[in-house]
């Protein structure tokens, strides 16, 4: 595993967005582990999340693209931050673009923050957390509405690894529905590797019992292997 996704899990450990214990998702399914990305909330762990998005975008992207679009409205604060990263790292001017939820009809008009969008820019969208895709079904009807773009993908901070509407993840469905890429900075495999009883800070943040709790949550949402 790459050095930047061990720290990217210890990142999310200290900022309290992945937590271990007993929660409900928006599905209705009893989770023993939930990751809360509103939990980001200073200038420094922005800075930091930005640089994580952006070595993700590189890796699985390139960086041959215009537009990084980030969906409202925990998708503005990500868009912006992977922005700057990808110009202080990499030197690439990437425009960030936004849309409002309720269409401005004074001042700045429209449904957009940000760049516009214009007929030939490469798109690719940066949400938190992917479970069911509801978020990208309403997400492209609003780009393509724009102008004649390619989106090339989709990135997430963390792949959950669990089924969506069907038999396959989330991001599968996804990619194969709308005929993007999809990729997440870490998968839920990667955090339990870097975390099964290996001390963080002192403490073990996933033990034998926990572990034993994930593997039966996937024994019954997670994504049926075809090997």
């Amino acid at each position: 595993m790459e050095t930047y996704k061990k720290e990217f899990i210890e990142f999310m450990i200290d900022c309290n967005v992945l937590k271990f214990g007993d929660f409900v998702t928006k599905s209705g399914r009893n989770t023993p582990f939930f990751v809360n990305t509103g939990f980001y909330r200073t200038g420094a762990q922005l800075e930091r999340l930005g640089r994580y998005y952006a070595r993700a975008i590189k890796d699985q992207f390139g960086l041959d693209f215009d537009v990084l679009f980030g969906p409202a409205y925990k998708g503005i604060p990500l868009s912006v931050a992977a922005t700057i990263a990808i110009s202080t790292q990499y030197g690439e001017e990437i425009r960030y673009c936004s849309n409002r939820k309720e269409i401005k009809d004074h001042g700045d008009k429209g449904i957009l923050l940000g760049s516009p969008i214009e007929d030939g820019d490469k798109v690719v969208i940066i949400e938190d957390v992917t479970t069911a895709g509801t978020s990208i079904q309403e997400t492209l009807p609003i780009i393509k509405a724009q102008a004649d773009v390619d989106v090339l993908g989709l990135v997430v901070s963390v792949d959950r690894m669990e089924r969506g509407q069907g038999e396959k993840s989330a991001l599968d469905e996804i990619s194969e529905k709308y005929g993007i890429k999809t990729t997440a900075i870490v998968t839920m495999a990667e955090v339990v590797e870097h975390l099964y009883n290996r001390p963080y800070k002192g403490q073990i943040i996933i033990d034998d019992q926990r572990k034993k709790e994930i593997d039966a949550y996937y024994e019954k949402y997670g994504v049926v292997s075809d090997q």
